[in-house]
């Protein structure tokens, strides 16, 4: 086994790496194949870390330093593991004013995560925005694509079990 695939099969099976080497050998003569690769390695591996980014990179013989630019460029595409939800807290002025950094804190604690991180069980990614648009609701939690309104800290537990296995329990003691 190579220093490169044994790089790649610390964090992906056998089978992804050989699905992954397909997808690049399919896109390889295709002129514009970067983004549509990247979303396809996406969706198959579920993030593009530095190691795929190299094989991408190696395999479309293309500069590494066009494949971060495109991958670190676009939202959509993510360097980390996310969890299964994305629970965001808005941060901007009116959400801030009304309580949001207590409302970020709860959560924190609630998964034992910071800002940026996903929890060990995959099932939470927490993130925070400056604006989502909603002042007159602030502070504000959206979990997915659902929009919690005036969220006061000590419901987040009750808003995050809704989205465990088992409802109405937080997920994290």
């Amino acid at each position: 086994m190579d220093l490169k695939n044994s790089e790649l099969l610390s964090e992906f099976s056998g089978g992804q790496i050989a699905r992954l080497d397909a997808l690049i050998k399919a896109y390889r003569e295709k002129p514009g194949a970067l983004i549509p690769l990247l979303e396809e390695a996406q969706v198959l591996l579920e993030y593009l870390p530095p190691s795929v980014q190299r094989r991408i990179s190696a395999g479309l013989n293309l500069p590494l330093s066009r494949v971060y630019g495109v991958v670190t460029f676009y939202s959509f595409f993510t360097m980390k593991l996310r969890g299964r939800h994305t629970v965001r807290v808005c941060l901007g002025t009116a959400c801030y004013v009304r309580g949001a950094q207590d409302v970020l804190k709860e959560i924190q604690q609630k998964l034992r995560i910071k800002e940026g991180e996903t929890t060990a069980d995959r099932l939470f990614t927490l993130e925070t925005v400056r604006c989502l648009g909603t002042c007159g609701l602030a502070p504000v939690a959206v979990v997915d694509k659902t929009v919690y309104g005036r969220v006061v800290p000590g419901k987040m537990g009750e808003i995050l079990g809704n989205y465990s296995d088992e409802p109405g329990i937080c997920p994290v003691p």
